[in-house]
């Protein structure tokens, strides 16, 4: 099985993060921020991944550390999970509606971080969430995880759906680039040979 489970302990959070990239979808998930909750179960239902977080942060300033640390340390399990990447399809896309709002993700685990994030939310607010924090959490996700990831919301006018499109598709893009090519076996998907 890739799991991995990582804890991360800073003057700021204390965050403990596990996942299976070959499970069921379940998550159970205690952030003390309960829309990123929201979204955290997005990806694992949709990306058919167990997911656990439970993390402790200075909520009394505001949710930037807890969001973006949680980020970080899931891109930390994630990267111990998929492990040396052998017999991985490594690219992953997703388009994912939701009513009026529509997001495009596309993954690659190429062992170099990079984000591409273009969502343009039409308020700064969903309930207490400030929309700033989706793209520090991907932000500390790629940094961590060590791939490439582009995200792109098409249309929306509900801020909450243009997030949720975006975390689903996130799910689906990364469940798609973590697959197993049964004619790959044992190969890396690179002519380098490494990822």
């Amino acid at each position: 099985m890739r799991t991995a489970q990582v804890t991360r302990n800073t003057q700021e959070t204390q965050i403990t993060a596990a996942i299976s990239l070959d499970g069921n979808g379940k998550a159970e998930l205690d952030s003390g921020v309960p829309f990123l909750d929201h979204m955290l179960d997005q990806i694992a239902r949709h990306g058919m991944f167990d997911l656990s977080i439970c993390a402790k942060g200075d909520l009394h300033i505001d949710a930037h550390h807890t969001v973006e640390d949680i980020g970080i340390t899931l891109g930390q399990a994630f990267s111990r999970a998929i492990g040396d990447k052998k017999g991985i399809f490594r690219y992953g896309h997703a388009y994912v509606p939701l009513d009026e709002a529509l997001s495009r993700v596309v993954i690659d685990l190429s062992g170099r971080p990079g984000l591409q994030f273009n969502v343009t939310f039409t308020r700064a607010v969903i309930g207490t969430f400030d929309v700033d924090l989706v793209r520090e959490f991907f932000q500390g996700f790629v940094n961590h995880a060590m791939v490439t990831l582009h995200i792109d919301n098409l249309a929306g006018e509900n801020a909450h759906h243009q997030a949720e499109t975006v975390f689903k598709a996130f799910g689906r893009a990364l469940r798609m680039a973590t697959a197993t090519d049964p004619r790959c076996d044992n190969l890396v998907p690179s002519t380098k040979g490494v990822l």
